[in-house]
């Protein structure tokens, strides 16, 4: 196939599961390496303790993964519009019943979690914890960013329903209007200063202040649509650039560098100014479109990404980041190590060994098993419709826009 042809429309992007499994563990490293205090440590302290950038990373893939049934739509009139209650009933079985299990598992044997308020349960149990004063409990203070996730997967159908009519011809100007609002959202760190908010409550730190790392994802899946038809060229300098692995490499590690400077407020816990907010989304959205461009707009081959123990761990990533910070919190007094002292290398490892672990197990006997079972529902529920009337299942396409069968989802 010659470069000017359109580019078959991709199903499922291995090398994602493996880029997941690189996001999982980038956020579990920048909190050990906060509570082994290796962050004070110059110049290799400032890039570890920055690697909660790996947010703005998963932020992109949910964008670009979850979008693509309205950017397809969009440019194909024969595309079915996505299902909006097939696609929240996909998310709610793939995050919240291992979510639960470990807040449960957390608040009930935690030493420093147990006697929680009805409070801080309820607004944990419903990842509403951003949004309720002092309810990031100790082993769960991560959930903050997948609090700001589930937010985006009821706000993405509004977003989706609100560009339906910019289709067509006229979807050229959508990449124009994501970027647009992007730009404006950056906007929202002053307008917190209008609300009156109970202490221990950050607007910063909801949805809107996110906006322009999950853009970056739709902005992808835009440009994959377009590549998919054939309405974008993929000879064009801009999806040229994108693909380049060596220019998109340098890019990420200016973007990041400059992310590990004061520029972008500070590392870990501490006040930032309005304007280092701005610098640290805008940073942010820059190293991780860096890091997806290449994935998505190029062919490979992805060998370390698409490698089977990437892909095993990709499986695994969401249990991995929902349990890192309880097995951390935990291997410290388990194994007599003292915190805020040192030993990253053992305590990180550590930390891995038994986070992949629980997180293996999450995914086989939890998360695997419940998707598992609603896909066969599903199933079941397609074969009682008449054959004349459409479905979802019918069409072959799932929530994240895959066609039937859909790999393993995040």
């Amino acid at each position: 196939m010659s470069d000017s042809q359109p580019a078959p429309a991709r199903r499922f992007y291995p090398q994602l599961e493996g880029l997941r499994a690189v996001a999982s563990l980038g956020v579990l490293t920048t909190h050990v390496a906060f509570q082994t205090r290796v962050t004070q440590w110059p110049v290799l302290g400032e890039i570890l303790g920055r690697l909660d950038l790996a947010v703005a990373l998963f932020f992109a893939l949910s964008g670009f993964l979850l979008w693509r049934p309205y950017a397809a739509a969009a440019r194909d009139d024969g595309a079915p519009r996505p299902a909006v209650r097939r696609y929240l009933r996909h998310r709610f079985v793939r995050i919240w019943p291992a979510y639960a299990l470990v807040v449960v598992a957390v608040l009930a044997l935690l030493p420093q979690a147990r006697g929680a308020s009805a409070t801080v349960w309820l607004a944990n149990l419903t990842l509403t914890q951003v949004f309720v004063p002092l309810t990031l409990a100790p082993g769960l203070t991560q959930m903050w960013s997948l609090s700001v996730e589930v937010a985006f997967y009821l706000l993405l159908p509004v977003i989706g329903f609100a560009l339906y009519r910019v289709r067509g011809a006229a979807a050229r100007r959508r990449i124009p209007i994501i970027v647009g609002v992007a730009i404006v959202s950056l906007g929202w760190t002053w307008a917190t200063r209008l609300f009156a908010l109970p202490a221990g409550v950050e607007a910063r730190n909801w949805v809107l202040g996110y906006l322009p790392w999950f853009a970056v994802g739709l902005v992808l899946s835009e440009i994959a649509a377009a590549l998919a038809i054939g309405r974008l060229d993929r000879r064009s300098r801009a999806v040229r650039l994108g693909a380049d692995r060596r220019v998109m490499l340098v890019v990420f590690v200016v973007a990041y560098g400059l992310a590990c400077t004061p520029i972008a407020g500070p590392v870990g816990l501490g006040d930032m100014t309005h304007l280092a907010y701005v610098a640290k989304m805008v940073l942010g959205a820059v190293a991780a479109f860096a890091v997806l461009a290449p994935l998505v707009l190029s062919d490979g081959p992805f060998v370390f990404l698409d490698s089977r123990l990437m892909n095993a761990l990709g499986r695994w990533s969401y249990g991995i980041f929902i349990w890192h910070l309880a097995v951390l919190s935990v291997v410290f007094g388990l194994f007599g190590i003292p915190m805020f002292d040192g030993h990253f290398v053992s305590v990180w490892l550590l930390t891995v060994i038994i986070t992949v672990a629980l997180s293996a197990a999450s995914y086989a006997f939890v998360e695997e098993p419940l998707r598992a079972r609603l896909a066969a529902r599903e199933k079941r529920r397609a074969a009682e419709v008449p054959a004349d009337e459409p479905t979802p299942e019918r069409a072959g396409v799932t929530a994240a826009g895959r066609t039937a069968p859909p790999p393993p989802p995040r």
